[in-house]
């Protein structure tokens, strides 16, 4: 998966998808496909219907479920709850009884005679405010959307599946205004127009119930662009309500990044075809909260603020959508059974979310300086940043049982993990092999090597995986998983450092202008109603420069009154200023207001960094190029 994680201010952390199933016995007379319908031209209260037509039945009962958990999101988000007015109907036209046994499953008797099923698809995106459906929320990226301007079709939340059926063949037809563009990587078989042209039904095919969950669409007011990167077709679709952004601006980024990928992978297997579905959310009630993305095997569905700065927007595309489209490699090329065999409503996870989400973290991370898009010391930063923010975790915890246990507590809580000690696990492999090797395996060859062994069709053995990467590789890699991702001993990283002449130190580091080693430097007093500075907004060279004191109250920030209700959405927008913005700040200070009118420039800190030895040998300084430049 995945959830790849921005740093948001408050309560929007930016979160941030894969698997098969299992041939079972079919339950049809006829292997037809499964006909399903969803007729966004008669939408009624953000309700979309649905119709399924499974064929006709053998067996006396059957059930009908929607997702309790969709691969790469290790959350529950339940999309059972979304479905009203859930009816069956028999050959004749009479409703049948049905028996909801859980949040996402309807029990159908008389199966033999089930002619179809019928019901509404609320839209998540509009319950995603504080005191909406509960806990179970989809995470934006998996979610859906239902609006006469835009649809996000996560088709998980709109088609289920029967029990023994997830390998029949799938067809879907898609009514929509003909005016509406539409974008799907699924393959189209048919399209007709109504007799007054206003509406068009696409339908499409799916080979199995897996294609339907990894195969999101976007119908609506949008804008798309096509273009190449080698021989991949990038497909890139942008919602932006107010026209903030487009596709077109965000071609050249993505081409850039996605080239730069490539480029790093080689000859890795790829996919002919990559989308990308971009939804700008403008941030009122009922819009989207859970900023990043969720990947799928040749796609990925990016949620991200719309008042985002255009160079904000940008630096955020490549981190998110760069991660996402490792997933490429794993889990697309390598994975386990549990991801081959998914079970949408009683899954069991890998061990290795180290690997699905750690390493193609660290990918997204690597390549960028590998490929010149950053230097070094933007490298090191980064690097830093997870080290610091996994610090704040339980770092005296297994790994692999975390991972093999993620949706229970207390392990759910360290999943972000994955995208900080993960990385720097996968980090500290690639190092390793590097010293082993002479500087000439890495981690990347270690995955091709694995992808040759495995692919897209053969799942490895999940308690197997780490004694064939040590068979694969060097004794020194088994000792390091023993210790550190199957034991739960916290790493040195200095001691990976010394191996390529470098050593967290301390000195003076860049930092933004509200967050300080990833936590804000400001509070909520909760009785006044207030949000003010803490002691730490005097290490902000910046704030320090303008005469700032703990415990002064902001009062406003350009013009916006700040209160505790929209402190996270102000306070993000202060999380991507830039250095040369002209900024009005009021503040209250013991009962006097105080203005910072002025022109930000860039904060700086003092804080622990990553850097060169100055006596670094000739070998460790061989071993850091080969590390970070192949």
């Amino acid at each position: 998966m995945n959830n790849k994680i921005l740093v948001a201010v408050f309560a929007s952390i930016l979160m941030i998808g894969c698997g098969s199933s299992k041939k079972s016995t079919n339950d049809l007379a006829i292997n037809l496909p499964i006909e399903t319908a969803i007729n966004l031209s008669a939408v009624k209260n953000d309700k979309a219907p649905v119709t399924i037509n499974p064929g006709r039945f053998t067996t006396e009962t059957v059930t009908y479920r929607l997702p309790k958990v969709v691969q790469g999101t290790y959350s529950v988000s339940n999309f059972g709850k979304y479905i009203d007015d859930f009816k069956a109907f028999n050959y004749k036209g009479d409703e049948m009884t049905v028996t909801k046994i859980d949040d996402n499953s309807w029990t159908i008797a008389d199966a033999k005679n089930l002619d179809k099923i019928t019901y509404w698809v609320n839209d998540t995106y509009d319950v995603e405010s504080e005191g909406g459906i509960g806990k179970d929320v989809p995470f934006s990226p998996s979610g859906t959307n239902i609006e006469p301007e835009n649809y996000v079709l996560n088709l998980h939340g709109f088609i289920g599946y029967f029990d023994s059926l997830k390998n029949n063949h799938y067809k879907l037809d898609v009514t929509a205004p003909t005016n509406f563009v539409r974008t799907s990587a699924l393959q189209t078989v048919n399209t007709k127009s109504s007799e007054d042209s206003i509406n068009t039904t696409t339908s499409y095919y799916a080979p199995r119930y897996f294609d339907i969950t990894d195969n999101p669409m976007m119908y609506g007011n949008l804008d798309v662009e096509e273009f190449q990167v080698g021989s991949i077709k990038i497909v890139l679709s942008v919602y932006s309500p107010n026209k903030m952004h487009s596709a077109k601006s965000l071609k050249e980024t993505i081409f850039k990044m996605m080239e730069a990928q490539k480029a790093y992978m080689g000859d890795i297997n790829t996919t002919p075809r990559y989308d990308i579905y971009v939804y700008l959310s403008e941030g009122k009630e009922g819009s989207p909260k859970g900023f990043g993305a969720l990947e799928h095997h040749t796609s990925t569905v990016v949620v991200m603020p719309e008042d985002i700065p255009a160079d904000a927007l940008e630096e955020s595309m490549i981190d998110v959508v760069s991660h996402e489209f490792f997933h490429i490699v794993t889990p697309l090329s390598v994975h386990s059974e549990d991801v081959h065999y998914f079970d949408y409503n009683n899954p069991t996870f890998s061990k290795h979310l180290w690997m699905y989400e750690g390493v193609t973290e660290y990918f997204a991370t690597l390549f960028q300086v590998d490929q010149g898009l950053v230097d070094e010391a933007e490298f090191y930063n980064k690097i830093m940043g997870k080290i610091q923010e996994a610090s704040r975790m339980n770092d005296a915890m297994s790994f692999t049982i975390m991972s093999e246990n993620v949706l229970k507590a207390p392990y759910k809580d360290e999943y972000l993990n994955v995208y900080q000690k993960g990385a720097l696990i996968g980090m500290c492999i690639d190092i390793l092999m590097r010293e082993e090797s002479n500087g000439n395996r890495g981690i990347l060859s270690l995955m091709k090597e694995l992808s040759n062994k495995y692919g897209k069709n053969k799942p490895f053995e999940d308690d197997a995986l780490i004694d064939e990467i040590v068979a694969m590789t060097y004794p020194s890699l088994g000792d390091f998983f023993r210790t550190h991702v199957v034991g739960d001993l916290p790493i040195d990283y200095n001691e990976f450092f010394e191996k390529v002449g470098l050593e967290i130190g301390e000195g003076k580091i860049k930092t933004n202008f509200i967050l300080l080693n990833g936590v804000p430097i400001v509070s909520g007093d909760g009785q006044k109603g207030t949000i003010f500075f803490t002691d730490a907004a005097l290490q902000n060279s910046f704030w320090k420069e303008q005469g700032v004191q703990a415990n002064d109250v902001i009062k406003s920030i350009d013009g916006n009154t700040l209160t505790l209700q929209n402190a996270n959405q102000v306070l993000q927008e202060v999380f991507m200023w830039k250095p040369g913005k002209d900024i009005e700040v009021v503040l209250d200070r013991n009962g006097e207001e105080i203005f910072v009118k002025t022109t930000t420039t860039q904060p700086y800190t003092t804080g622990e960094m990553i850097v060169e030895k100055s006596n670094a040998t000739e070998a460790q300084k061989d071993l850091r190029k080969a590390w970070l430049k192949g």
